[in-house]
């Protein structure tokens, strides 16, 4: 670590930095939806699932797509750019896993979901397994953001001890 140049130093600072903001912006968008978008949606199954449908409600799907894969990809140039920095590396990639494992939940639990409720949107029909799936997809969210949350203020002293490095 002695050999770091101060270019290499700001670039790494610069990449934690940004990766940091886009992470907090991501919480800020999540933290919104989960309060005030999605107990509308889950308050009356199956009826408000219309809220879901793409030009009728308020489709996140490319809002989320796009948000996310920028975020990646600067979460791995933050890796890229620390890669010489030993504490820096190593929590990035150990926050990163975490971050991917959550991604790789919302993947497999939360999307599919969605997509099953967009298409039952509007009919008549109201189950207690219904009812069941959506409290329980509300009540998992909190724990995801949760985790998001907890990663982004992972971050924090990161990228306080990377600034610090200077001096």
């Amino acid at each position: 670590m002695n050999n770091l140049t101060a270019s290499y130093l700001t670039r790494a600072e610069l990449s934690v930095l940004i990766t940091t903001l886009m992470y907090f912006l991501m919480n800020g968008a999540q933290v919104f939806e989960t309060l005030v978008f999605v107990p509308r949606w889950t308050n009356a199954p199956p009826s408000n699932f219309n809220l879901l449908l793409d030009g009728h409600g308020a489709s996140l799907k490319n809002f989320w797509i796009v948000f996310h894969s920028l975020h990646e990809i600067t979460f791995i140039l933050a890796i890229i750019f620390c890669w010489k920095i030993d504490f820096a590396r190593n929590s990035l990639l150990i926050l990163f896993v975490i971050h991917f494992a959550v991604r790789v939940w919302t993947l497999a639990y939360f999307a599919p979901n969605i997509i099953h409720f967009q298409k039952i949107a509007g009919t008549p029909s109201l189950s207690d397994e219904l009812v069941r799936r959506t409290t329980l997809w509300q009540t998992l969210n909190y724990v995801r953001v949760g985790i998001f949350i907890a990663v982004s203020l992972g971050l924090i002293p990161l990228a306080l001890k990377l600034f610090q490095l200077r001096k």
